[in-house]
């Protein structure tokens, strides 16, 4: 589905002790059945922009779109759902919830929209088998290693079966060649009517994306695809 994710003069300020424009007039298209790297360095608002898709964050002006159909940031509980049953987030730091089971951490997201309990559990076990990590549904995030604990919260992402999956930074804190293996599972979550986007700093990840997405300052600089 083309232009599935439309976002038009994105503005993003957050004001402190003095007024910082993180996001610049960003205006950017996003297709289903395609991967989307975001590249930038430090600052630059690969954060901020993926927080603003994610609906976690609102623009400070500016109109996103899913579907063609614009997002009221007035309707909380409305996004919250919407984020819920079709975004599925990736973070740096794992955000895995640490005194529960890494089986746990994936069948509570299924609760989150569905209280289903045994249906959830068994889509939880169907998704640790299939990243390869059964041996490891009782053990706890702090009992996991960098790389496990990333492919569970990729499970967690991924477990009700999200329309857009977001990553920021998923392999900044690990070595080579387990980001490499933990990259490998989120392009193999590619499919038609699926959006990825990701933010990293690693050139060799970004130009496996489809399109390549180039921040500076706060705005879309350069576009690869």
């Amino acid at each position: 589905m083309n232009n599935f994710l439309e976002l038009k003069k994105i503005f993003k300020t957050f004001k402190t002790e003095k007024t910082v424009k993180v996001l610049k007039n960003l205006s950017q298209k996003f297709d289903k059945g395609k991967s989307y790297s975001i590249m930038g360095p430090s600052g630059s608002g690969k954060s901020t922009l993926l927080n603003l898709i994610s609906l976690i964050d609102r623009p400070s002006s500016g109109s996103i779109h899913f579907d063609k159909i614009p997002v009221n940031f007035n309707e909380s509980e409305k996004n919250d759902v919407y984020r819920s049953k079709k975004i599925g987030i990736v973070y740096q730091q794992n955000n895995l919830l640490p005194d529960f089971t890494a089986l746990e951490n994936i069948y509570l997201a299924s609760l989150a929209i569905n209280d289903n309990k045994e249906l959830a559990i068994s889509n939880a076990e169907k998704l640790i088998k299939k990243i390869g990590l059964s041996k490891r549904a009782d053990h706890f995030p702090s009992q996991l290693s960098g790389g496990e604990a990333q492919r569970v919260a990729i499970a967690r992402a991924i477990v009700n079966d999200p329309e857009i999956i977001l990553a920021d930074e998923p392999t900044g804190s690990l070595d080579m060649e387990t980001a490499k293996d933990v990259f490998e599972l989120l392009y193999k979550q590619k499919r038609s009517d699926r959006l990825i986007i990701f933010a990293t700093h690693n050139r060799f990840f970004a130009n496996k994306a489809d399109c390549l997405l180039e921040m500076i300052d706060g705005s879309i600089k350069s576009f690869n695809d």
